[in-house]
């Protein structure tokens, strides 16, 4: 009797047995599954616990769009994705509902293909999975309450709230919420830092920097009664103050879905309007093209056969601005929740776009040809399993990612990937203006200048929290440099490369943080990852490292305002330049402080770009041994010295820091630049 029930024992799945298992993966996301294969292929027991039903993350909910930046730095795993991604769509039978030589973004001679369709991406995803022979276990949210054992700081096993408990060695939370991390204990952020905690130029409130698309560029009255305040402000409209910019606060990116749609008539399904409508909901919607905007606000990418990726685009659209800040951190059923308001607005704006008397007809007529795709997300009514978490949790290790890195403004240490793309925050707040009427906040969107690398100590928590627990997605960055890390490709990456980690730690019975990075290079090098590129120069670029002399940049300058960053016309000192916006007259002012050398004579040089809009009149003080001496700079005029500098002319300084150049924009007439000061020890 003993041996027949220890062999129906065995015979269970080894999550029913509470078995222990090498490796712990708890996320189906697309980096939770690169992680799980690769913990499998190292030889590990592996298991990957999803909460929901599906595997992929955003990469199967409908962000086929790759937001990939430099192509050449995505290796190992993730690009051996998007390898069979190419090898998929190479098949006459994959085409559907579209001719293969009709779509643009097939290259039949290149080695991958980022752009699929959601269903295609998952099935890749499972295949990856079956092939590793891991063990996938659907449908079990973790107990946060008190589903996650600890021995000390360590982590021996997570329990679901379905009852079942899952042993390892070592865990890897590749969630988008963090929420094994939490649990653990580990440190996290959740919101927009200021700009002074990471000497950063980025982060934290950014009324300035929004100077893209996304904004509302008609006058629009955001009070219940037009004119009226004491009337109340429209939905959507937040009424906290909002901090200064370049302050910090808690607010995250808005999510949205990421729809899949279609203009193939066999294959569309209609959008419905949802039982719940309600047009107060909209009323921005129809106040922002009554004042003549008449954009239509969705951004839908061409996917194979005939379908899409629908990104948010313009002064309101998908991205439900305001409404998920309670998301990072909320219970389950909070969640719930909010996810549930999110997918009634959006189903709402689609129905209203096509159809409300209040939409002008010629947008309602562009937008008429489109619905959900009838083949995709069949089991959740077409809409996408998966919302855009853009940013959750953010876990606070000792070292976070930042912009500094991002640019390659520092030396960042072992690299475990790399990222590429823009520094990407999409709208946090909308808020009424000085001049009373609404606006958005929070876009950024600023290249980082080419690849960069990702730290090794951002996907491990800080020394003397977890030493047994990985996490590759919501690792340590600051807000505006987790806006260019957090890319699918990137997560994928980073997912193998907290696998490799964790299966070496278990070979070596070290921590997580003690790990010897020399032999995790070298496996994940072997394993194809891409941890060095040299950054392609931006063109006009001017290495400051290449000049004589002393030079300050503009982002190492003492500042108030001069918040808008540039690169559209060259040469420059780095990787851009700054300007005022044209506004804030006697408001903006920077100071270039040198650490100079030695005592003596140096020639002060100034950098700008020229052009017909800048000021005639760019006032500048060199503070100098001798005293204060005022200049005033044509920056319309090209500069005479290499097309970048201008001689401000030789003064005396002291030693060290007691020299400066100030420049502020008061009184100007023109746009001012802010690039660089170069200080050249005289003949």
């Amino acid at each position: 009797m003993r041996y027949l029930i220890a062999v129906a024992l065995l015979s269970l799945p080894a999550a029913a047995r509470g078995a222990e298992y090498d490796v712990v993966v708890y996320g189906g996301t697309a980096g939770g599954a690169m992680a799980a294969v690769q913990a499998a292929r190292m030889g590990k027991t592996v298991v990957l616990v999803e909460p929901g039903t599906h595997i992929g993350g955003l990469t199967s909910g409908g962000l086929g769009w790759t937001d990939s930046g430099n192509k050449r730095v995505i290796g190992g795993l993730a690009r051996a994705f998007y390898q069979r991604v190419k090898k998929h769509y190479d098949a006459p039978e994959a085409w559907t509902h579209q001719k293969r030589e009709g779509y643009p973004f097939y290259r039949k001679d290149e080695d991958a293909m980022w752009t699929f369709e959601p269903k295609v991406a998952e099935q890749i995803l499972r295949d990856f999975l079956k092939e590793a022979k891991v063990e996938v276990v659907f449908g079990q949210r973790l107990d946060r309450a008190k589903g996650v054992a600890l021995d000390g700081k360590r982590v021996t096993s997570l329990s679901t709230e379905g009852g079942k408990t899952f042993a390892g060695k070592m865990f890897i939370d590749a969630t988008y919420e963090g929420d094994l991390m939490a649990a653990a204990g580990v440190s996290f952020a959740v919101g927009r830092e200021p700009n002074s905690r990471y000497n950063e130029a980025l982060n934290g409130v950014a009324r300035k920097w929004n100077q893209h698309t996304h904004r509302f560029t008609a006058k629009v009255d955001p009070y219940v009664k037009p004119g009226d305040p004491k009337s109340g402000l429209l939905f959507g409209i937040d009424a906290d103050p909002l901090p200064a910019d370049g302050e910090g606060d808690k607010r995250v990116q808005a999510y949205c879905f990421r729809m899949c749609m279609t203009d193939v008539p066999e294959n569309r399904v209609p959008f419905e309007k949802p039982q719940d409508f309600d047009e107060a909901k909209y009323e921005l919607l129809f106040r922002n093209f009554e004042a003549g905007d008449l954009r239509v606000p969705v951004k839908p990418d061409r996917m194979p056969n005939g379908k899409t990726d629908t990104n948010n685009n313009f002064a309101v659209s998908t991205d439900f601005i305001g409404q998920n800040y309670k998301y990072p951190e909320a219970g389950y059923a909070e969640r719930e929740t909010i996810v549930a308001a999110h997918l009634s607005y959006q189903k709402g704006l689609m129905w209203a776009l096509q159809n409300h008397r209040r939409v002008p007809q010629k947008v309602r007529d562009q937008f008429a040809k489109w619905g959900l795709a009838k083949d995709e997300f069949t089991d959740t009514g077409h809409w996408p399993h998966q919302i855009y978490v853009r940013e959750a949790r953010r876990m606070v290790a000792d070292y976070v990612i930042t912009e500094q890195d991002c640019r390659r403004r520092r030396d960042t240490p072992m690299s475990v990937g790399m990222g590429s793309y823009n520094m990407d925050s999409h709208n946090c707040c909308r808020y009424v203006t000085a001049d009373g009427f609404v606006q958005n906040e929070g876009d950024v969107q600023v290249s980082p200048g080419g690849p960069y690398r990702i730290s090794y100590k951002s996907i491990v928590p800080q020394t003397g929290e977890c030493p047994n627990l990985f996490v590759p997605v919501c690792l340590s960055c600051s807000h505006i440099a987790y806006g260019s890390v957090r890319m699918e490709p990137v997560f994928m990456v980073l997912g193998q490369s907290a696998a490799t980690a964790a299966c070496l730690a278990i070979d070596t019975k070290v921590d997580a943080q003690k790990l010897d990075y020399d032999a995790l290079r070298k496996r994940l090098l072997a394993d194809g990852q891409v941890l060095e590129s040299a950054a392609p120069p931006s063109a006009g670029a001017v290495d400051p490292k290449t000049l004589a002399g002393v030079v300050v940049d503009d982002a190492d300058a003492e500042r108030t305002g001069f918040e808008t960053i540039s690169s559209t016309i060259g040469p420059f000192v780095g990787v851009g330049y700054r300007h005022d916006g044209n506004a804030d007259r006697g408001k903006q002012t920077a100071k270039f402080v040198p650490d100079l050398p030695a005592a003596g004579k140096y020639e002060v040089r100034v950098a700008y770009s020229a052009n017909a809009n800048r000021a005639s009149n760019a006032a500048v003080t060199v503070t100098h041994a001798g005293g204060a001496t005022e200049k005033t700079v044509d920056q319309k005029k090209k500069p005479p010295i290499d097309g970048l500098w201008v001689s401000l002319g030789t003064f005396e300084f002291a030693k060290g820091k007691g020299g400066s150049v100030t420049i502020t924009n008061a009184g100007a007439d023109g746009y001012v630049i802010l690039d660089a000061v170069q200080f050249v020890p005289a003949k």
